[in-house]
């Protein structure tokens, strides 16, 4: 990464840099194949591939799943889709694999790799210059698309050989630093699950209601009209709900909520959030813990609270296995869809259960939990920084910066 660092300067500059037109120097690859009489075995649709992320982590299988007739465009390792539906969602992917994807999913490769090298591609469709011009130039309302004539004119500046090697080359090292990071988050996250499931075992036979669990009935928040004002109170967004913890996020003044009616609201350190409304069901029924207290910062509707009696159960003590995959299920199974929002309500809250130790013996799991949450935050802290480099470079490549 030092050597990332050290060449901002240098990118910064641009000198030499060639202005291009996209459609000069990528092209739309057209290679039609019947899947099914194909030797081929994977496709990918447009829900396999991630906002922001290149790499494919998903696919499906052919022969074993539906296709439709629209997936007959063959693709090759380290050619580029791109997601020509919702540009908004930013789908960018480099498979490593051969396959079959729909012809709403451009393939894409640079006309000549003696002018623009197959590895910087992903990366100038990823600048934000480059979304917000296959965005501007998306066409109907419901399921927005581009034609690959819409991109063709977009413009951009190119670096000599030598230097798009080099840029490259820091991407890269990013992307294996940010891969890295996160496989070892996601390991370290498997060793809490595993560690908290074990001890839940332990204790099958203390089993309790949440509703006995608690100093006072669950309470939903309010939702109330956005202010257009730089005054008012403060609400958030059910994202504020996140491995286990409640932080402000989506913050947002209100208009028509005052002090008096919002105060039984404020969000006050070791109040519990469960999300009971969310269009992901995965999502549905999760829960976090405050903190921190808030003065002018209260909870929306579609979150609900809890206040658990710390000499019963400690809080941190009932987040951290509320959100087991396991003890997660049993909620979330009672979720019932409206409008495409799944949601659970006081009742289902109430009768969910949750194990009950000794308190000696949740606080020792707590502090065991605590050691590994610490090694967590460190590592998400990693990624954040790694990310933020990867943005940085990003806007150095792109036209408008």
């Amino acid at each position: 990464m030092k050597r990332g660092l050290r060449m901002l300067e240098t990118v910064r500059e641009k000198r030499e840099w060639t202005q291009v037109k996209f459609g000069d120097v990528v092209r739309k690859v057209a290679n039609r194949v019947e899947p099914e009489e194909s030797e081929l075995e994977r496709y990918v649709a447009g829900e396999h591939m991630e906002t922001d992320d290149l790499r494919v982590r998903r696919w499906g299988t052919i022969g074993a799943d539906y296709l439709g007739p629209a997936f007959h465009m063959r693709f090759k390792p380290g050619q580029v889709l791109y997601g020509s539906r919702r540009t908004y969602l930013r789908k960018v992917s480099v498979p490593h694999f051969e396959g079959v994807t729909a012809n709403t999913t451009f393939v894409l490769e640079p006309k000549d790799p003696n002018v623009l090298q197959s590895e910087l591609l992903p990366f100038i469709m990823q600048t934000p210059s480059f979304h917000a011009h296959s965005i501007g130039q998306s066409k109907g309302s419901v399921n927005p698309y581009i034609n690959f004539s819409d991109i063709a004119w977009y413009e951009f500046r190119l670096p000599p050989q030598k230097e798009q090697r080099r840029i490259a080359e820091v991407f890269r090292a990013l992307l294996e630093e940010r891969e890295a990071l996160r496989q070892l988050r996601i390991r370290l996250k498997s060793v809490a699950e595993a560690y908290l499931e074990a001890r839940q075992r332990m204790f099958d036979d203390a089993l309790s209601s949440v509703g006995d669990l608690l100093s006072e009935p669950p309470r939903n928040g309010i939702s109330p009209s956005a202010s257009s004002e730089d005054s008012g109170l403060w609400t958030v967004s059910i994202s504020s709900v996140r491995d286990g913890i409640f932080e402000p996020e989506g913050n947002r003044r209100t208009a028509d909520v005052d002090r008096e009616r919002a105060s039984p609201f404020f969000v006050q350190r070791g109040d519990v959030f469960v999300v009971r409304g969310n269009g992901n069901r995965s999502l549905c029924g999760k829960a976090g813990i405050a903190e921190d207290s808030y003065e002018d910062l209260f909870y929306p509707d579609l979150l609900i609270r809890l206040r658990f009696d710390p000499s019963t159960i400690l809080p941190e003590f009932a987040v951290a296995q509320w959100n087991l995959p396991s003890v997660h299920r049993r909620l979330s199974a009672r979720a019932k869809s409206s409008n495409g929002i799944w949601k659970v309500n006081g009742n289902d809250i109430r009768r969910h259960r949750l194990v009950v130790p000794p308190r000696r013996t949740q606080e020792i799991i707590l502090a065991e939990v605590r050691e590994i949450e610490h090694a967590l935050r460190h590592v998400r802290g990693r990624e954040d920084d790694s990310a933020q480099l990867y943005r940085l470079f990003l806007e150095l490549i792109d036209p408008q910066s």
